[in-house]
Order: structure tokens, then C-alpha cells, then sequence
């Protein structure tokens, strides 16, 4: 079974940066697209940003120009770098993997950002 452990997150006053991790714990074969959602508090999950197995990248229009998603294959980890980060940015974080063989989430990390 893959898990995948995220590392990242924290408190943050409004215009400092942060980089979320997601490493998966084995190879995955044929994945798609990697991506990374946000949960504000009594708020669905919501898609922020992905990355498809071409390179190809989309952002949420609230965060383009602040954050960029990337990831290492050799380390099977994926990461989300925010920058000037605002309140609303608040949430918890998940990555997601979606591969031929099925879908993985991350356990989620808060982000927490102080005006």
C-alpha cells in the first residue's frame, strides 16, 4: 500500500512563504496528475494546484504568481511553494496522486496564516 507523508506547513504571518512535501513511500506507475487541495475550516476541499505527468502545470486564479508546484520523480516527492501568503490561505493541506491504479491523498498539514 503507498502512503504518502507530508512535511511542511505551520504558522506564518501574512507575506512570509512556506513549502509543503509530499513523498510517497514507493514508486507509483502510471500517475497522471499531482496535485494539491485546500480544506478552509467548514469549507469543501478544493483544488489549488496540479501538475501533470507532462510538466504542464494549473493554478487556482487566487494563488497564480504565489505559489508553484513541483516535483522530484527520483525522490517520488512533489512540492507546493507559497509565497506571499495571505489569511485566506488558511487551510489544511492535502497532496493527491491520481495513477492508473487509483487515487492517494496525503494526511493533510495546517497551514496557518496571521494578518
Amino acid at each position: 500500500q503507498v502512503q504518502l507523508v507530508q512535511s511542511g506547513g505551520g504558522l506564518v504571518r501574512a507575506g512570509g512563504s512556506l513549502r509543503l512535501s509530499c513523498a510517497a513511500s514507493r514508486y507509483i506507475f502510471g500517475i497522471n496528475i499531482m496535485a494539491w487541495y485546500r480544506q478552509a475550516t467548514g469549507k469543501q476541499r478544493d483544488l489549488v494546484a496540479g501538475i501533470v505527468t507532462g510538466g504542464a502545470t494549473t493554478y487556482v486564479d487566487a494563488v497564480k504568481g504565489r505559489f508553484t508546484i513541483s516535483r522530484d520523480n527520483a525522490k517520488n516527492t512533489m512540492y507546493l511553494q507559497m509565497n506571499s501568503l495571505k489569511p485566506e490561505d488558511t487551510g489544511v493541506y492535502y497532496c493527491k496522486i491520481d495513477a492508473s491504479n487509483g487515487a492517494y491523498w496525503g494526511q493533510g498539514t495546517q497551514v496557518t496564516v496571521s494578518s
